[in-house]
C-alpha cells in the first residue's frame, strides 16, 4: 500500500478518521475483558478457599492471556494514532505497511513485556494470596509493594500538570507514550509548540522529552478515567454516609 502527495489532504483525513474509529471500536472489547478478569478473580478466590490450586492456576493462565490480548489491542491502537500523527505526505511513494510496522515495533519495544506485573494480574494474584496469607507480602515482593497493588493502575497522575484540573474533568485527555503521563490535549500541544514541538514532561521530576505525535488517546485511557470517576463517586457516597451516621 503506497501513496503520493496527490490528494494527500484527503488521505491524512481518512487516516485520522480510521484511527479514531479503531480506538472507539476497541474500547468495548477492552472494557469487557477488564470486567471478565474481575469476575474471574472472584471465582479464583472461591476456588482458593475450597483448596483447588490447580483450578486457580488455570484461571490465572486464562487471565494472563486475556490481559495480553487487551494490551495488544491498546498497543495496536496507539501505534495507529502515532503513525497517523507522524505521517507527512511527500512527492515520493509512501510505504504505509512498513511505516506502520516500524511504529508498532517501536511501541512494543518500549512497553513492559512482563505481563505478570500488569495491575490486573497483580490484583488477581493478590486476591488469591490473601485467602490464606492476609497481611503477608507475596513471594518476591516487599510489604509496600503489596499495599500498593489494590490501587495500582496505568494512571500515573490524577491531575493535568498544566491546567491543574482532575483528569476526570479533562475535555480531551491524551497520554504520552514516552512517560505515560496524562494531559489536556489542547494545552499540552500549546506547551510543546512553545518548545519547538519537543519539551520536557511538565510533571515534576519526570525527565522524559515529549513529542506531539506521541500523545495519544489510547482506548484504555477513557476506560480508566471512567473507572476513576465511578470510584470517586462511590467514595463520596461512603463519606456522606459516614457523616450522617456520626
Amino acid at each position: 500500500m503506497a501513496s503520493t502527495s496527490h490528494g494527500s489532504g484527503g488521505v491524512a483525513a481518512r487516516m485520522k478518521n480510521a484511527a479514531s474509529t479503531f480506538c472507539s471500536d476497541s474500547q468495548p472489547i477492552i472494557a469487557d475483558i477488564r470486567k471478565t478478569v474481575l469476575l474471574m478473580k472472584d471465582i479464583a478466590v472461591q476456588l482458593e478457599e475450597d483448596n483447588l490450586p490447580d483450578k486457580v492456576k488455570e484461571l490465572e493462565d486464562a487471565v494472563i492471556e486475556l490481559v495480553g490480548l487487551s494490551e495488544l489491542s491498546v498497543q495496536f491502537s496507539s501505534a495507529v494514532q502515532v503513525f497517523t500523527n507522524r505521517y507527512q505526505p511527500g512527492e515520493e511513494f509512501t510505504n504505509f505497511s512498513k511505516l506502520f510496522e516500524d511504529e508498532l515495533s517501536e511501541f512494543k519495544a518500549k512497553q513492559s513485556s512482563d505481563l505478570p506485573k500488569h495491575p490486573l494480574i497483580r490484583q488477581f494474584k493478590e486476591a488469591v494470596w490473601n485467602v490464606h496469607h492476609t497481611g503477608q507480602p507475596m513471594p518476591g515482593e516487599e510489604q509496600e509493594d503489596i499495599v500498593m497493588t489494590s490501587t495500582q493502575s496505568n494512571i500515573l497522575n490524577v491531575t493535568c500538570p498544566l491546567t491543574g484540573k482532575p483528569i476526570t474533568e479533562l475535555v480531551e485527555p491524551v497520554r504520552s507514550m514516552e512517560c505515560r503521563h496524562i494531559y489536556e490535549k489542547k494545552v499540552i500541544m500549546q506547551y510543546l509548540k512553545s518548545k519547538q514541538q519537543r519539551g520536557q514532561c511538565p510533571i515534576s521530576g519526570c525527565p522524559k522529552i515529549l513529542q506531539g505525535d506521541k500523545l495519544v488517546q489510547d482506548p484504555l485511557l477513557l476506560i480508566e478515567i471512567d473507572e476513576m470517576r465511578k470510584m470517586n463517586k462511590e467514595t463520596e457516597v461512603e463519606d456522606y454516609t459516614m457523616l450522617n451516621e456520626d
